[in-house]
C-alpha cells in the first residue's frame, strides 16, 4: 500500500480516497462521465466540482482507474470488449493492484507539497509541482494505453503553477486525461475553466452522510447532530471532524468568543500551540476552516436577528446572540472574516509561525468583539 503519511488530500485515520469501496449519493456524476466515455466524447480535462468532502476526489481515483484498465469502445469491432455500464473495475484487476500499492505507472497525482527547508507541507500547489508533470508526459504510456493525472486541489495551485498547466490545458499530451478536483472554481484561472468540462458534485443527504461515515469505519453516535451542523452534507468535514476532535477544537472557539472581547489569553495561547505542533498541519487547517464556520455563524445570527436552529457547542446560542445583536455587529463579523482570514491565509503561503498567526487571528477577533 502507498505510503500516504504526507498527503494533504486524506483525512488522518479515513481510506484514502483510491480505497473508498463506493461513491455514495454522485450517481449523476458517474453517469454523465460513463456517457462521455462510451459515446466516444471524452474530453481531455475535467473540472470535478461541488463542496469540499463530497466525494470529488473519490470520484477522480474512480475515473482514473476505470480510464487505464478499460479499453477504447470500438464501435465497427462487433466481437470488440463489452460496452462498460459502470465506473467500477474488478478489485483484482492489475490497475486496481497498482493503484493501491502506489506504483501505477500511468497515473501521476498532484498536492500541495512539503517545503524541504521546513518540512511542513506547503499552503500552495508550486509551479515545480506542475512541471514535475513534464517527465511524467514523456514517458511512453503503458502497452499504448492512457496516461491519467489528478491535480487535488487545482484551486490551491499559485499563479504561476496555474500558468504552467494552463499550457499543459492548451496542448494536451495524447492520451491523457487531466482530472482537477476542484471546491473553489472561482479561484481558477477562467481560462483554466473554459478549456475543462464540468462535473458539478452535490452535497450528501442525512442517509447518505450516514452511510458514508460508516462506509470510512466511523461511527458518529450522539456527536452525529452536531456532525451534520458543522458539515453542511460533507462526508469529508465530518470525517475530518470525527477523526481530529473538531467538535472539541470548534467547541473551544466558540468558549474563546464567548470570553471576547476580554480575551482568555492563556486558553488562546494554548489553542495556537497546539495548532502548530510540529505534524499538525490537518490540525490547524481544520481549526481555520472551524473559525471561518463560527464567523459565518455569528454573521448570519445577527444578519437574521436568530442563532442557528442547532446549536454545535455548548452556549453557542447565548455566545453568538451577545456579539452579534444587530446587523451592524453582523457586517462587522463578516468583514473581519474576509480580513482575518486572509490574512492568516497570506501568513501560512511564506511561512510564518503557525502559532503566532492563530494568536493574531484571535486579536483581530477580539478587535470586533463590541463590549460586554
Amino acid at each position: 500500500m502507498a505510503d500516504d503519511t504526507n498527503d494533504p488530500t486524506r483525512v488522518p485515520g479515513a481510506p484514502h480516497p483510491r480505497e473508498t469501496k463506493a461513491l455514495i449519493g454522485q450517481d449523476a456524476a458517474q453517469a454523465a462521465f460513463l456517457d462521455a466515455f462510451t459515446t466516444g466524447r471524452l474530453h481531455h480535462a475535467w473540472l470535478l466540482t461541488g463542496p469540499r468532502g463530497v466525494g470529488k476526489a473519490t470520484l477522480a481515483w474512480k475515473i482514473a482507474q476505470f480510464l487505464l484498465a478499460t479499453p477504447d469502445i470500438d464501435a465497427d469491432d462487433m466481437f470488440g470488449a463489452p460496452v462498460p455500464t459502470s465506473l467500477d473495475i474488478a478489485p483484482e484487476h492489475p490497475v486496481a493492484h497498482r493503484v493501491a500499492a502506489g506504483a501505477e505507472p500511468g497515473l501521476k497525482s498532484v498536492h500541495r507539497s512539503e517545503n524541504e527547508k521546513t518540512k511542513r507541507l506547503r499552503d500552495q500547489i508550486t509551479i515545480d509541482d506542475i512541471r514535475a508533470l513534464a517527465g511524467f508526459f514523456q514517458l511512453s504510456a503503458t502497452d499504448g494505453g492512457r496516461r491519467v493525472v489528478i491535480i487535488d486541489a487545482a484551486d490551491e495551485m499559485n499563479a504561476n503553477a496555474a500558468n504552467a498547466l494552463l499550457k499543459m490545458l492548451e496542448e494536451p499530451p495524447a492520451r491523457t486525461t487531466l482530472l482537477l478536483v476542484c471546491h473553489q472554481p472561482s479561484r481558477l484561472l477562467p481560462t483554466i475553466r473554459s478549456r475543462c468540462r464540468t462535473l458539478r458534485l452535490g452535497p450528501l443527504n442525512a442517509d447518505q452522510m450516514t452511510h458514508a461515515m460508516a462506509q470510512a469505519g466511523v461511527t458518529p453516535g450522539a456527536d452525529s447532530t452536531a456532525l451534520a451542523e458543522l458539515s453542511a452534507g460533507s462526508v469529508g468535514d465530518a470525517l475530518r471532524l470525527a477523526l481530529l476532535d473538531g467538535l472539541k477544537i470548534y467547541a473551544e472557539v466558540i468558549a474563546l468568543l464567548g470570553t471576547m472581547p476580554n480575551l482568555d489569553r492563556a486558553r488562546a495561547l494554548a489553542l495556537a500551540e497546539a495548532a502548530a505542533q510540529r505534524g499538525a498541519d490537518q490540525r490547524l487547517d481544520l481549526l481555520y476552516t472551524l473559525i471561518d464556520i463560527a464567523l459565518t455563524r455569528l454573521a448570519r445570527t445577527g444578519a437574521t436577528g436568530q442563532p442557528p436552529a442547532v446549536e454545535a457547542a455548548p452556549n453557542e446560542a447565548a455566545i453568538l446572540t451577545r456579539l452579534a445583536g444587530t446587523q451592524s455587529q453582523a457586517r462587522a463579523w463578516a468583514d473581519t472574516a474576509q480580513s482575518a482570514l486572509a490574512r492568516a491565509r497570506h501568513g501560512r503561503a511564506v511561512n510564518l509561525d503557525p502559532a503566532a498567526l492563530v494568536l493574531d487571528t484571535l486579536f483581530k477577533l477580539q478587535q470586533t468583539a463590541p463590549p460586554r
